[in-house]
């Protein structure tokens, strides 16, 4: 076995990749870039080596820079993880140039599976069912369009190269398809720098189902049963359970042995993931769709009922041994759910958010399992992947593994970063969702009422009344900044709630309210509680109108925000600014940053008409841009800065009706 292992990534896989190694006496070596000198996997690690800025394309995805940091530490084998260079044929070429042990497949299996028209070809060969469509490589878009009449509609069009469902369109008519292609080719060139495109059949009401396989270097090929990853969002799996409530016995053991022909295929070496599309309205009848030539990102839930340490084989395999087990020795129990964490905001789209985590916390106990990279006071930049967590669950049946997923997702918050928590409670308690009717499009068919997430009167009271607690007693007014302890009983130097703007005297009693802002409205709530205190755990105690309740509530005095979580879920409070960005007197639509991120361009100027819909700022945050457009017509007045880092709902340009503007500069100076 070997002593030392880089881990060439970072976040939750490179601590997992830790826990294992640390339990087989390997010592472990982590990398990093800027943004993560300060990140958990970086303190795990035996050693760590810093690679270089922020930007992946400087630090992680450094081909020469992690094959240098595994040289200078004496590392033996390279754990890719995910994401990154786990899938990339050069570096796996490189690391065997360089004589240190890939944690994978060679790069010729990498290259074929990596192209999917050419895994096809390879897989085909092995009696593995595909899904009708086109298998040559560069055809035209005549020669596409032709090829449609003989799969028959609808169509899927798919880039050969990459995946994240970029390039993809579901085409339902032949007289749709020559312009769809034309916009896939765009897409796809932009995307991948190859505009290669095929066409497949689109199969209704598809489910996305994968078989997690693992390969040794003599020929021995085993799986682990199958997942369901079908609750997706956008292409992005949000989801994923084992085994899946659609397969029937015999039809997982025809999937599995078709995941082993295709690791044959290719002479695989290693973990591997093949995926398939079966039609809802057909589960008996599966097709391949591609093998991911790495560890996934949901590979705890076969290892939760399997019993199986999925990178304790990967280490073993890479050492050249042969694989411990048989396809005799796997045995599927009890059932287990994954949910996926991320930072990001289901209410707004899903757009990426991000900011600095105030605590981070978890729940533990029988069947529960937290893979997280994450930190009290660490700051989720928009440099990377907005996955920041998983939580894991296994119990003896699915109903049991629904259930206690809730139980431990209403436990878990990370105030300080909004995050989809909620969402995957309610997605959960979707009646189709418990029945196990699923499928790859049914959180893009959510509407906008069940992706809302609003807070209740009491949470607000909640916030007000740990206000009251935390910087005076009922019945009084504040003359002064809260110093001592922020709202988590923790020390500050600085208050979300400095200065007497917040409060106001409301009734003759003098009780008084505080001012809270959420969901794009500001409200006063009187703070009239029968007791709030803290206890040594850092819990809130608040009785209201004879009703206890229990919350956790964090206060961040940079954002001006509150941070409330209870049982029935985690909400942001802000406090509103004393003035508006406005001139005074005058009314007017605001564009808010809806994530936390960076100012990249600035599309107008102060006093500029626009219309609605004209792009006004761009953000960018989590990898992506986002151009934020006039909620109406009028005068605009920025207040961005080009470069700036912005937070949630900062107020990046204002606009008003054109006459309210006239007459604003008509009015003579005071």
């Amino acid at each position: 076995m070997f002593k030392t292992v880089l881990i060439a990534n970072r976040g939750e896989i490179a601590l997992r990749v830790i826990r294992t190694c640390r339990a087989l006496g390997i010592r472990t070596v982590a990398v990093y870039s800027d943004a993560d000198a300060q990140a958990a996997h970086v303190k795990a690690a035996d050693t760590a080596v810093h690679l270089g800025p922020a930007a992946a394309s400087e630090s992680y995805l450094r081909i020469d820079k992690v094959i240098a940091a595994a040289e200078a530490t004496g590392s033996e084998a390279i754990h890719p993880g995910y994401g990154f260079l786990s899938e990339n044929a050069e570096f796996s070429a490189a690391c065997e140039a360089a004589g240190i042990v890939f944690l994978g497949p060679g790069p010729e299996a990498i290259r074929t599976m990596g192209d999917k028209i050419t895994a096809k070809q390879a897989v085909s060969s092995r009696g593995v069912p595909l899904v009708p469509g086109t298998k040559d490589a560069a055809m035209s878009d005549e020669a596409l369009i032709a090829a449609s009449a003989d799969i028959g509609f609808p169509v899927l069009i798919k880039p050969s190269a990459g995946g994240g469902g970029k390039g993809m369109h579901a085409v339902f008519d032949a007289e749709k398809l020559p312009e769809a292609l034309k916009t896939a080719r765009r897409e796809a060139a932009s995307s991948f720098g190859d505009d290669t495109l095929f066409l497949e059949r689109l199969v209704a009401t598809p489910r996305h189902i994968e078989v997690q396989i693992m390969a040794d270097a003599h020929g021995n090929v085993i799986h682990f049963g199958e997942r369901e990853c079908s609750l997706q969002r956008r292409h992005q799996k949000v989801i994923e359970e084992a085994p899946s409530p659609l397969l029937d016995p015999e039809t997982r053991t025809r999937i599995g042995q078709a995941a082993c022909e295709t690791a044959k295929s290719v002479g695989y070496v290693g973990a591997g993931t093949v995926e398939f599309i079966v039609g809802a309205d057909r589960p008996d009848e599966f097709f391949f769709m591609e093998m991911n030539t790495r560890l996934q990102v949901e590979h705890p839930v076969t290892e939760e009922v399997t019993g199986v340490d999925l990178v304790e084989l990967q280490l073993l395999v890479g050492a050249g041994e042969q694989l411990p087990l048989s396809q005799d020795d796997i045995t599927l129990t009890g059932h287990s759910i994954e949910a996926r964490i991320y930072a990001e905001d289901p209410s707004r789209g899903f757009l990426p958010t991000g900011g600095r985590a105030l605590d981070v916390v978890f729940p533990t106990g029988e069947g529960i399992r937290v893979d997280a990279g994450l930190d009290a006071g660490q700051t989720i930049a928009s440099d990377y992947d907005p996955m920041i967590a998983k939580l894991i669950v296994h119990a003896d049946d699915r109903s049991a593994a629904i259930a206690r997923l809730d139980a431990a997702l209403s436990a878990s918050a990370v105030p300080g970063i909004v995050t989809n928590i909620d969402f995957l409670r309610t997605l959960m308690s979707l009646p189709e969702v418990v029945a196990g009717d699923l499928d790859t499009s049914l959180i893009d068919n959510l509407d906008e009422e069940q992706l809302a997430h609003t807070a209740s009167e009491t949470h607000a009271q909640l916030v007000a009344a740990a206000v009251l607690a935390t910087g005076g007693a009922a019945g009084t007014t504040i003359t002064g900044p809260i110093t001592e302890t922020d709202l988590s009983g923790k020390r500050t130097t600085a208050s979300a709630w400095a200065g007497p703007s917040a409060w106001r005297t409301s009734r003759p009693e003098f009780r008084p309210t505080v001012r809270l802002a959420a969901g794009g409205q500001t409200v006063e709530i009187e703070a009239e509680a029968d007791h709030a205190g803290i206890d040594s755990d850092g819990l809130w105690h608040i009785v209201l109108d004879g009703i206890q309740h229990t919350a956790r509530i964090f206060s961040d005095a940079r954002e001006r925000s509150v941070w409330v979580s209870t049982g029935d879920g985690i909400h942001v409070f802000t406090r509103p600014l004393a003035d508006a960005s406005l001139t005074p007197g005058l009314e007017g639509a605001e564009v808010l940053a809806p994530m936390p991120g960076s100012v990249v361009a600035i599309r107008v100027e102060t006093g500029d008409k626009v219309e609605q819909g004209d792009p006004i700022v761009v953000v960018e945050a989590m990898k992506m841009e986002h151009v934020l457009t006039a909620p109406a017509a009028g005068i605009v007045t920025v207040t961005a800065v080009e470069g700036a880092q912005v937070g949630l709902d900062e107020v990046l340009a204002a606009i008003v009706d054109e006459a309210q503007a006239e007459a604003a500069e008509e009015q003579p100076a005071s």
